[in-house]
């Protein structure tokens, strides 16, 4: 099911993406707005929960392929998806402070 949702999440951003990348040619001066609120911190936030949806989906993508195309994948699906949740954890501890940090220096200081 989070395999489904996270690419759900991932296709509503390229979505989103396409169409803010296209406001440039219409209104160069609105797409700079829009840029602009995307320095904020809650779309730092967002971008995070962005990495999250991608690493998951990427990860558990690699697991479903080794359950259909290994002939022991479907004995060891359990284990790889604890394996992948596990690399995934410390994937988004280590995208901590390259995605958070200037949101965190915006609101409290260097």
């Amino acid at each position: 099911m989070a395999h489904r949702v996270t690419g759900v999440l991932i296709f509503f951003f390229l979505f989103v993406h396409v169409l803010d990348t296209a406001l440039v040619r219409v209104s160069p001066e609105d797409y700079d707005n829009v840029v602009a609120t995307y320095k904020t911190p809650l779309v730092a936030v967002l971008e995070y929960g962005l990495v999250a949806a991608i690493l998951f989906h990427a990860l558990n993508g690699l697991r479903v392929i080794a359950v259909d195309f290994w002939s022991k994948g479907p004995r060891y699906q359990k284990q790889m998806l604890w394996t992948v949740v596990g690399v995934w954890v410390v994937l988004m501890i280590g995208a901590i402070y390259p995605v958070l940090g200037h949101a965190y220096r915006e609101l409290f200081g260097s």
